[in-house]
């Protein structure tokens, strides 16, 4: 069985005191709440991890992670975190390839593929995050074009190392928008994508890799989502920035 997994994301909000009482509430409310067998992903800014890691569970369902990491491993890259860095204040997942990086960075699908190597050989399980715009899908294209991303990104991976990731399904015309695609069109990405990882690497190793929804899923939403034989998650992120909101959707994964 997939694991499943529900991320927050939380991106540039929440100031040092405000992040500390969002993750303690959060952490309290799953504590009391949530069965350990769905795997929940806290992803603040960078200067939230330390502190956060400390609040942590010895139960190991709740996990901490970065937004974005270096696509090498040390060097003169100044304001920049390096993925060993990450790893050495016990960070476990890291974000990679998220649209809005994508679009405001420019970051293509070399320097993923490089963010992949490099978080998967410092010990981090990165979220690969892949999906169309609005003119993609209205042209009828999105498959061929996530395919692209897997491929470009991803297929210079190893069989052990394609095992370690989590992929996440967020289309672009959805996020932060209230737009959210039907539960058909969520589920046919996701099968695609597996497909697609089976056509590489195996059906068993297709099978074993958690796809994750992200766009505008919230606590209304997230069961009809959930719901979908290959969506084994979600990533969410305007919602994840209220406990309870945040809370109710992982109890919808369960």
């Amino acid at each position: 069985m997939r694991q499943k997994i529900v991320v927050a994301n939380w991106k540039m909000h929440k100031d040092f005191g405000e992040g500390l009482q969002l993750a303690t509430r959060v952490i309290q409310m799953l504590h009391k709440s949530v069965e350990h067998a769905v795997q929940v992903v806290l992803l603040p800014p960078f200067i939230h991890l330390d502190a956060i890691r400390k609040l942590l569970p010895t139960s190991g369902h709740i996990h901490i992670g970065a937004q974005n990491c270096h696509q090498h491993a040390f060097g003169a890259f100044t304001g920049e975190i390096a993925a060993p860095m990450l790893r050495s204040v016990g960070t476990n997942f890291v974000l990679v390839g998220h649209s809005e990086r994508r679009n405001y960075l420019g970051e293509g699908s070399a320097l993923l593929a490089q963010k992949m190597t490099v978080a998967l050989m410092s010990g981090l399980r990165p979220i690969f995050c892949c999906g169309e715009s609005k003119q993609t899908r209205e042209a009828g294209h999105q498959e061929f074009f996530v395919k692209k991303q897997l491929a470009t990104s991803l297929f210079h991976l190893s069989v052990a190392q394609i095992a370690q990731i989590v992929i996440a399904y967020e289309p672009v015309w959805a996020i932060g928008t209230g737009s959210t695609p039907a539960p058909t069109q969520v589920q046919a990405m996701h099968h695609s994508i597996r497909s697609t990882i089976a056509h590489k690497y195996g059906e068993r190793i297709a099978q074993s890799i958690p796809i994750l929804y992200g766009g505008s899923c919230d606590a209304q939403n997230a069961r009809t989502f959930f719901a979908c034989p290959d969506v084994d998650g979600g990533l969410i992120g305007k919602a994840s920035l209220e406990a309870e909101s945040f809370v109710s959707i992982v109890n919808s994964l369960e």
